[in-house]
């Protein structure tokens, strides 16, 4: 027990001896800086002095940019801009589907698949039909609807034959054009302002071949022609016709609207097609 009181004593005593520090003027041997420690304080402001650059450390890495720099740290700028290219590579690929069933309706008409003959050939096979009034029994009323029938389809094919020959287009909205035909800056269209749910007529009689929504152009209407003529009405309030119904020229087709990311206020969009090529709609109608 002794022995070990004594090795306790003599371990203390290392610890709290003193020591004397001392600066000295190399020249002069004059004393600039003296300084009592022992082991025991070297021992404890070292700890203190490291334990304070660890938590100086760790609070500089934690909310400084300097932790981008450590391998496995994510940046707050990268990590948002992901964010950002995703949301905008989903949007991209809405906008393309819409344009792929654009492109796709639009496809058969300016291939030539659709033509305004196939058109009044399927008309005229129709009228052709006649009905057996000994076999459907027929009563007097139906003889009479008959007879209207007849007589509407008769003009019908007069007005088709008239149009072979030639298609007059009118304006389908009157108003003021805020933006003319301009095809150096790819504006293949005149814009119509007119107050919102201004009735849209159809510039001529024709074959509604496409009509729906997109994103860009909102609510549109696109009609086909007699002479591979093609209309475009776009960002339309509602739409009145459907595809594959057949319009009259001056027939209310739609309603003036602001639908669309590219809409200005209440306008309609109008283009006009000849053959693939896009023509000046200020050639041939007068929109005051």
């Amino acid at each position: 027990m002794r022995k070990k009181d004594k090795k306790k004593g003599k371990l203390k005593q290392k610890l709290t001896d003193k020591y004397r520090l001392v600066v000295l003027n190399e020249d002069t041997f004059e004393e600039r800086i003296s300084l009592k420690l022992s082991r025991l304080n070297v021992f404890v402001l070292g700890g203190i002095f490291s334990i304070l650059l660890v938590a100086i450390t760790a609070v500089i890495i934690a909310f400084t940019p300097i932790k981008e720099y450590i391998p496995g740290y994510l940046s707050t700028k990268l990590k948002a801009n992901a964010v950002k290219l995703t949301f905008e590579a989903d949007s991209l690929k809405q906008k393309l589907a819409i344009l792929e069933n654009y492109t796709k309706a639009l496809k058969p008409v300016l291939t030539g698949e659709i033509t305004s003959e196939e058109i009044d050939s399927l008309q005229v096979e129709a009228r052709q039909i006649t009905i057996d009034e000994s076999e459907l029994n027929a009563s007097k009323e139906d003889s009479l609807f008959r007879e209207k029938v007849e007589k509407i389809t008769q003009f019908a094919l007069l007005d088709n034959a008239k149009s072979n020959v030639k298609i007059v287009f009118f304006a389908p909205l009157k108003g003021t054009l805020s933006q003319s035909f301009d095809a150096n800056s790819k504006h293949f269209a005149v814009d119509i302002v007119a107050k919102k749910g201004t009735p849209i007529k159809a510039a001529a009689d024709g074959t509604v071949i496409f009509s729906g929504w997109s994103a860009e152009t909102g609510y549109a209407i696109i009609l086909k022609h007699n002479k591979d003529f093609i209309t475009v009405y776009k960002h339309n309030g509602n739409l009145l016709k459907q595809q594959g119904d057949f319009v009259k020229s001056g027939e209310v087709i739609a309603s003036v609207g602001s639908t669309g990311e590219l809409t200005t206020g209440p306008h309609l969009h109008f283009e006009l097609w000849k053959g693939g090529y896009a023509i000046n709609p200020t050639n041939f109608i007068d929109f005051k």
